[in-house]
């Protein structure tokens, strides 16, 4: 195989994983520019709407590391194509919605098959290229991929203004019934480590995230010292103390704790939890700006957030060839600082009066930033592992991610809630400039996490569900 150029099987797997991750990303945050109108048409509370993004990323934290095991011993090419059925129907499901309650229900069954997708599509890409040209794929994959999550609002206003909210989930149909085939017959079939199932600590971490997640979420509506949050974070931490100790002794663990022996695999998944924080809340809060504050439409608000989303373009296939030169570590701790920055001008800059041109520049700014480094992340996380755990590996990080989303938007809402509302432009404007900073805060948070990542790696931890060692050593 050439190290310089891509076989038709490779460009087939990187095509197609590609558009299952576009399905999968757009719809972490394609309702946010149909927000206001879901709102008037369902009735929605704040509380409700968070929850249509929440619930999404919620599931799909929980059940991605299980459905990662499921793929390594099914097989990733069938297990990947159930999970895009599973999301295709339950696309549907959002769709047909009448009621807040259905389509949160819907959401969260959306959120089960992107759980299956999505590692799966990360296990698929790393059997198909070999080390050398990983971070090239990656990079590939990850700019498609965040090109999605940023370009959810534009695409999602066109649709809302165009037809009707609704279409924001029809239009999954024809693509999942398009690709479905393609992937069975396009993609050869490749397994992981033979392991069997934990299902003890599948429901372990499940709850633990459940309870976890729960807390900071329920945080803006019965603040701080109540009973129901302080009785999650509890519920949570001992169920996530209980899923460590039984990892460390199950004979074939879900998650092979000794992974995170790698430093940059841990420095790795700690910058995408806050790289995830910072960028889902933004994108979920920024598009309501345009419609209270500034009077833009849905289509016009997603529009208007192309200085931001137009640099992955450019800067995320550049930094994707990068990392395979310079290393992980300067693209993340850069990236994340600069998106930090972007985040708080727009905080600072933001009030009832802003001309949208004031938004221009830290929108460039802040889309420079996490194109650099998100890439950079994920190759961190995936790829410095073994070959044989990417698949694993690949679910480890998709959680973070998801849960960094999760507690972003949460955290963010919180801090909102408590100094603005939707009640005029002046009070939305007021909560919204806090948020903003504290995004710019989780950002930065990401990029001293980013600076834990080694310079160059090769390989290798003792994973114990192989049964075998697989050497790994550091070179910081």
């Amino acid at each position: 195989m050439s190290n310089e150029r891509s076989t038709v099987e490779q460009r087939w797997v990187l095509t197609l994983t590609s558009i299952g991750s576009v399905m999968v990303a757009l719809d972490v945050l394609v309702v946010a520019a149909a927000l206001t109108t879901i709102r008037r048409d369902l009735g929605a509370s704040m509380e409700q709407l968070e929850w249509t993004v929440n619930a999404y990323s919620l599931s799909f934290a929980m059940l991605l590391m299980t459905a990662a095991a499921l793929g390594d011993r099914l097989g990733r090419r069938r297990t990947f194509a159930a999970g895009l059925a599973l999301f295709t129907l339950a696309s549907i499901g959002c769709a047909m919605a009448t009621s807040v309650p259905w389509l949160i229900a819907a959401r969260a069954l959306q959120g089960a098959g992107a759980a299956v997708v999505m590692p799966l599509a990360m296990g698929i890409l790393g059997a198909a290229f070999p080390a050398e040209r990983r971070g090239w794929a990656i990079g590939v994959f990850s700019g498609i991929t965040g090109l999605a999550v940023l370009g959810g609002p534009m695409i999602g206003g066109a649709v809302t203004e165009g037809l009707a909210w609704q279409w924001i989930f029809w239009i999954n149909v024809p693509v999942g019934l398009v690709a479905i085939p393609l992937v069975l017959r396009r993609i050869p079939e490749s397994k992981g480590v033979v392991r069997r199932l934990d299902p003890r600590g599948a429901t372990l971490i499940t709850l633990a995230v459940l309870g976890l997640v729960w807390g900071v979420i329920r945080v803006a509506v019965v603040g701080w010292s109540s009973v129901e949050v302080i009785g999650s974070f509890v519920f949570g931490s001992l169920l996530l103390l209980g899923f460590l100790a039984w990892e460390k002794r199950a004979p074939q663990p879900m998650v092979p704790l000794a992974l995170f022996r790698i430093r940059a695999f841990s420095a790795g998944n700690a910058a995408g939890f806050f790289l995830s924080a910072a960028l889902f809340s933004a994108v979920f809060f920024v598009s309501q700006f345009m419609q209270a504050v500034l009077g833009s439409g849905p289509l016009l608000a997603g529009l208007q957030l192309l200085p931001w989303t137009a640099t992955l373009f450019v800067v995320a296939p550049i930094a994707g060839r990068l990392v395979d030169r310079i290393g992980e570590r300067p693209l993340v701790v850069t990236g994340l600082v600069l998106n930090g920055l972007g985040m708080a001008w727009i905080g600072l800059v933001a009030d009832p009066g802003v001309h949208y041109l004031a938004l221009v520049a830290p929108m460039i700014v802040a889309g420079c930033g996490i194109s650099m480094a998100m890439p950079a992340a994920q190759s961190a996380g995936t790829g410095s592992v073994p070959r044989e755990a990417v698949g694993i590996a690949s679910g480890i990080y998709g959680m973070m991610r998801q849960l960094g989303g999760v507690v972003g938007v949460a955290v963010l809402a919180a801090v909102f809630a408590a100094g603005g509302g939707y009640g005029s432009p002046a009070l939305f404007s007021s909560g919204f400039s806090r948020a903003m900073v504290v995004c710019g805060v989780l950002s930065v948070i990401g990029a001293v996490a980013g600076l834990g990542l080694t310079g160059r790696r090769t390989a290798a931890v003792v994973v114990p569900a192989a049964a075998r060692s697989v050497e790994v050593e550091e070179v910081g």
